[in-house]
């Protein structure tokens, strides 16, 4: 083989490779809703807070799974901003997720028959954490 051909030959393989690998790593899209993001229709907001006007927390339930997303409002969705959303079950291991998300964080998902839950979130500087509630 020819050193022209040999060379083409290791450019388009090496393209090849550039290209693969920029499709494997491009990220997910983001979920319409804080339900989308729980995992789908079944699961319906039981509770909020805002964290003025840059994001909302939201406690869903789906009937037997607590989700909380904390969701970017506005102008603040699509910045790379820290994120996290919290969910602490009495006695129980809860769920947390966090980090320099664009759109929201979450979900943090967990269940809780017969106790109590602890759920919040934060972005930036501003945070939430509830009481000790919805028990059951």
């Amino acid at each position: 083989m020819s050193k022209v051909k040999r060379a083409a030959a290791l450019a388009l393989g090496m393209a090849a490779t550039l290209a693969a690998s920029v499709a494997l790593s491009a990220p997910a899209m983001a979920a319409s809703s804080p339900a989308a993001a729980c995992g789908g229709g079944s699961y319906h907001v039981i509770d909020s807070h805002a964290l003025g006007g840059y994001a909302t927390i939201y406690l869903l339930y789906n009937g037997s799974t607590n989700c909380v997303v904390t969701w970017k409002k506005g102008s603040y969705a699509g910045n790379t901003t820290y994120v996290d959303a919290v969910l602490n079950v009495w006695n129980t291991p809860g769920a947390f997720d966090a980090g320099n998300y664009r759109y929201y964080a979450g979900p943090a998902k967990a269940k809780a028959p017969g106790k109590c839950i602890k759920w919040g979130g934060a972005y930036g500087n501003s945070s939430y954490e509830s009481p000790w509630e919805h028990c059951g």
